[in-house]
C-alpha cells in the first residue's frame, strides 16, 4: 500500500488567496498584467506580437505574382493554380522519360505552393473583417426579427383586449400591425 497521498491536480497557484474577498469586495482584486509586448518565450521558442506577413523576398522565395498594394488576388490565384497543374504534369511527363532529373521539376512546384500559401495569407484580413461583417449583420438581423415579434405579439394582445372591450388605446390596431381604416394613429 501507498503511505503518501497522491492528487491527480496540481495545488492551485498561490495568488489564487490575492482573490479570497472578490465576492465581498470586486474592487479588492488586484489588476491583469499589461499584454506583452515585443518578443516573447513559448516552449523553448521566442514569438513576436508583431502580427505582420513576412514577404516572400524576406523567406527568401523569389516571388511570382506581382508586386504592390493592388494586387488582383482572383485572377493571380487562378493564374498559380492553373501553373502548379502544368508543373505537376511536367513531372509525371519527367518521371516518366528522365526519371533522374525530377528535383528541379519539385523545385519549380515547391515554389509555387509557397507563393500560392502566402497569397491566400495576405487575404486573411480581408477574411475577418468579412466574417466580423456577416456576424454583425446576422446579430442586427436576430435583434429585428425579436424587436419585431415582440412588437407583433403587443399588437395582438392589444386586438384581442379591443375585442373584449378593451381601452381606448388598443381600439384602431389590426393584428397585421397596421392602422384599421379610419383610424388616425396621430389622434390616439
Amino acid at each position: 500500500m501507498a503511505t503518501g497521498t497522491s492528487s491527480s491536480y496540481p495545488p492551485p497557484p498561490p495568488y489564487y488567496r490575492l482573490y479570497k474577498d472578490y465576492l465581498e469586495d470586486p474592487e479588492s482584486a488586484p489588476e491583469p498584467p499589461p499584454p506583452v509586448q515585443g518578443t516573447y518565450p513559448l516552449f523553448g521558442a521566442t514569438y513576436t506580437t508583431d502580427v505582420v506577413l513576412p514577404s516572400l523576398e524576406d523567406q527568401g522565395v523569389r516571388q511570382l505574382y506581382p508586386k504592390g498594394p493592388s494586387i488582383d488576388f482572383k485572377r493571380e490565384l487562378t493564374s498559380l493554380n492553373r501553373e502548379l497543374q502544368l508543373h505537376i504534369l511536367e513531372l509525371a511527363d519527367v518521371l516518366v522519360e528522365r526519371p533522374s532529373q525530377y528535383a528541379r521539376r519539385v523545385e519549380d512546384i515547391s515554389l509555387i505552393f509557397k507563393n500560392l500559401h502566402h497569397l491566400l495569407n495576405s487575404l486573411r484580413p480581408h477574411q475577418c473583417c468579412y466574417f466580423d461583417v456577416l456576424l454583425l449583420g446576422e446579430s442586427n438581423t436576430h435583434s429585428h426579427s425579436r424587436t419585431s415579434d415582440t412588437t407583433k405579439e403587443a399588437s395582438n394582445r392589444g386586438y384581442q383586449k379591443e375585442e373584449r372591450g378593451g381601452t381606448k388605446a388598443s381600439q384602431g390596431i389590426t393584428p397585421e400591425f397596421g392602422w384599421s381604416s379610419g383610424m388616425n394613429p396621430v389622434l390616439l
